[in-house]
């Protein structure tokens, strides 16, 4: 059986948690099992790259930057596989560009093209002599050799690829909680760690705010039916199990089944988002082609869109509402400044002083009246809803953030606590 093991900031923080990981790797190794381990950054390092960066460019460039960040997982590399080396277990370091990890040259979001797995390469050969490969993860290289790094997040997706490329049974991300939760713990005391999750709501959680996975990890376990476990390195257990939508259907009716619960509701969790930004822009002409300038402008800047609302007035105007994250609302308020000069709207408005809440699940999709009850319940607390996004599997509303706690504790009891 090959393993993938991928440990976040916080599991190798310290020299002391990064020889406790060597512990975990070497319990599997001595089960028979293959592994291959991805590292982050040890906690906090990244932070303190970008800072020393921004000291010397406020901006600063993105191919620099990501020469300076990429640095951080190159050194937990090193010291796990002394860590390994120290417990007699043969492993070696690689960074992306020895694999090689081939991305394209978006730097700072970089996306992955292909991974060399064949048997001639680094890492099969490493498996193949009993030598277990410790890889940095958030880093590739580009087709011009120049380092790049996958985004915030990245090493969970660099996880999952090296993963799908080498036919892993099963990739294992390791984190500071114990699995995936109803709703975020230190926010909800009576949350509640789900044992299994499909990839569709998993997905969308990640992309609505659970901070547990990046968001593109999720789409690529789900397009390659890769198995994510969630686990803890800082306690045991068996974590939370994310697979397909059929087969994670068939474990959670086997539960309910026997807690018999025949209609219950399968309602995954509740995610929230704090680090939203609302921009609204002001009477745009209501014609074809409108909504698509502005939406161009914006991603030809690599800022990514979320929640969209298009109000039509009674004198053929539109006011056209959008979310970004926080980080990028005073980069889209400059890429979108022209337009009232060009007469394309009155005005632009912002605001940041916004949260998202959402309710997820696939049981959404088979039984009405979950979305009336949602904003029900968030009536009853006196919480305003300015915008409201939906999915099959999911319904997203944009409140204050200073209502964001009271939301998510409000939609958790009325849907996720237990009977």
């Amino acid at each position: 059986m090959l393993v993938v093991k991928k440990f976040g900031g916080t599991s190798v923080g310290s020299v002391d948690r990064i020889i406790h990981v060597a512990t975990l790797i070497a319990q599997e190794i001595s089960l028979g099992n293959k592994v291959i381990a991805v590292v982050s950054a040890m906690s906090g390092e990244t932070n303190k790259l970008i800072g020393l960066a921004e000291s010397i460019q406020p901006i600063p460039n993105p191919r620099e930057l990501d020469v300076i960040t990429s640095s951080g997982e190159q050194v937990t590399a090193g010291l796990l596989a002394l860590a390994l080396q120290a417990k007699s277990i043969q492993a070696m370091s690689f960074l992306g560009w020895q694999i090689p990890i081939r991305t394209d040259d978006a730097y700072t979001k970089s996306r992955i093209n292909s991974i060399d797995n064949s048997d001639s390469k680094s890492i099969q050969k490493s498996l193949i002599n009993g030598i277990t490969p410790v890889i940095a993860g958030f880093q590739g290289v580009d087709d011009s050799n120049s380092i790049t790094t996958l985004g915030r997040g990245g090493s969970d997706t660099t996880a999952v690829a090296i993963a799908v490329a080498f036919q892993a049974d099963e990739c294992q991300i390791y984190t500071d909680v114990d699995g995936v939760y109803t709703a975020d713990p230190r926010l909800v005391s009576n949350a509640r760690k789900l044992d299994t999750i499909s990839f569709e709501e998993m997905l969308e959680m990640a992309s609505l705010g659970s901070k547990v996975l990046q968001i593109r990890s999720v789409e690529l376990a789900k397009l390659y039916k890769m198995p994510i476990r969630v686990l803890s390195s800082f306690s045991h257990g068996t974590g939370t199990l994310i697979l397909a939508e059929q087969e994670g259907d068939r474990m959670k009716k086997q539960e309910q089944s026997a807690n018999k619960q025949l209609e219950h509701v399968s309602i995954a969790g509740i995610a929230h988002e704090k680090d939203e930004a609302q921009i609204t822009i002001c009477d745009i002409n209501d014609k074809p082609g409108s909504a698509a300038m502005i939406l161009s402008k914006i991603s030809d800047n690599h800022i990514e869109v979320d929640m969209i609302v298009q109000n039509v007035s009674r004198q053929g105007k539109a006011d056209f509402t959008f979310t970004v994250h926080k980080r990028d609302y005073q980069k889209a308020m400059k890429t979108l400044e022209g337009l009232v000069d060009q007469k394309i709207c009155s005005t632009i408005e912002g605001n940041t002083k916004v949260a998202k809440v959402s309710l997820v699940g696939v049981g959404m999709r088979s039984h009405a009246g979950i979305a009336s009850k949602m904003f029900r319940v968030l009536a009853d607390k006196s919480i305003n809803i300015m915008s409201i996004a939906t999915s099959e599997i999911k319904i997203s509303v944009l409140i204050h953030e200073d209502y964001l706690e009271l939301a998510v504790r409000a939609l958790h009891d009325a849907f996720c606590a237990e009977k």
